[in-house]
């Protein structure tokens, strides 16, 4: 006959999904009866709603049923506020960096900001608007995330947020008292303004105002396990967002996103100075839109030529990939839709594929200098 403790002992290895803790080490497991070869169980979600409300109970069930129960019984409840606060209290307990300290020093509420951290910090930059900065970001993460790498985004572009939208997310993150939890979508953890704004309304922000956002996205946020690339996509230019960057995060390294047009790249050597001149390492150059690929295999430069090779020798750096114009062929129907984010298989998931395998060696190198 199965015991309490077997059934504890099984669902050790079940996670909350999005904390990455196990329900029994989080007391999310209560109430368990145990009635022949039926066990009866309740599992106390973070919150009521919570969006992985499906996954945690298919887990649940199939870790019961391995070990010999006909039939489970699960029914759902809720943390009260008070437990909702202590988890809080607890995640970010558990995130704080407390060794390498000098004495009276504060904690840093998430070590992935640590001089010792092992996150790498991507910033994709642009010298203006409307060159496919964003594009660039998610489909990169999607890349270094197929090739098995933990990867987040921080959509840091305050005014003009669109990475939500492109990786066709709808939920919304969880809050769990003080701690934020990023949402994951085609194994990449994203955080973004967009995620608290109603109705696509307008942001009017003062510089420091964003500033803080963009600490709120560090210091609140529970990133779990520790990622290999944190993506930030920055606002184009050279603004408040982009120094903020600099002074916060000094070992943060950028990739200047330009299209062929020569005004393009020449307005995006500024963003590249500027990485230099804060002593920001620059990664190498994509070239947006290089091209259009007719019916017949011809290619035509709609806007220009060389505009990232003259770029990428202004600011003595690599010309990571071209990636011409196109649109995924996704369709809403499928699952993990994204409009905006191509295929394993499609030419251009090749190109990102292949961009983001040099990322990975370029900031070997980097690391082992």
């Amino acid at each position: 006959m199965l015991t309490k403790e077997q059934i504890l002992e099984a669902l050790r290895d079940v996670k909350d999904p999005e904390i990455n803790r196990s329900l029994v080490e989080l007391n999310m497991i209560r109430d368990i009866h145990i009635d022949g070869d039926t066990v009866s169980l309740t599992v106390v979600l973070t919150i009521t709603g919570c969006p992985l409300k499906a996954k945690i109970e298919d887990d649940v069930v199939a870790a019961i049923r391995a070990l010999g129960a006909a039939k489970v019984n699960l029914q759902f409840g809720a943390m009260t506020d008070e437990e909702r606060a202590a988890l809080s209290a607890q995640l970010r307990g558990g995130q704080a960096q407390t060794h390498n300290m000098t004495p009276g020093q504060a904690p840093l509420l998430n070590p992935i900001l640590a001089k010792d951290s092992n996150t790498t910090f991507i910033a994709i930059t642009s010298g203006k608007g409307g060159v496919g900065k964003s594009t660039v970001t998610v489909n990169l993460a999607v890349a270094l995330a197929r090739l098995g790498k933990k990867v987040g985004i921080i959509d840091a572009d305050i005014y003009g947020f669109s990475v939500p939208d492109m990786m066709n997310i709808d939920q919304r993150p969880t809050v769990i008292g003080e701690t934020i939890l990023p949402v994951e979508k085609q194994n990449v953890k994203v955080m973004s303004m967009g995620f608290f704004v109603e109705d696509n309304s307008p942001i009017i922000w003062r510089g420091p105002m964003l500033g803080k956002m963009l600490r709120n996205f560090f210091s609140e946020v529970h990133w779990g396990e520790e990622l290999d690339y944190l993506l930030l996509d920055l606002p184009p230019g050279t603004g408040d967002m982009a120094l903020d960057v600099h002074t916060m995060i000094p070992q943060s390294m950028e990739i200047v996103v330009t299209t062929p047009h020569a005004t393009a790249a020449f307005v995006a050597a500024r963003a590249g100075a500027m990485a230099k001149r804060t002593g920001h390492e620059i990664l190498g150059i994509v070239e947006n839109m290089a091209w259009y690929e007719a019916k017949d295999g011809s290619k035509e430069y709609v806007f220009g030529r060389g505009g990232g090779a003259k770029l990428a020798e202004t600011l003595a750096s690599e010309l990571l990939a071209q990636i011409p114009l196109g649109q995924p062929d996704n369709h809403p129907s499928e699952p993990d839709y994204s409009p905006s984010i191509y295929g394993e298989r499609t030419e251009i998931g090749q190109l990102y594929l292949d961009m983001a395998k040099r990322v990975v060696e370029k900031c070997t190198e980097v690391a082992t200098k």
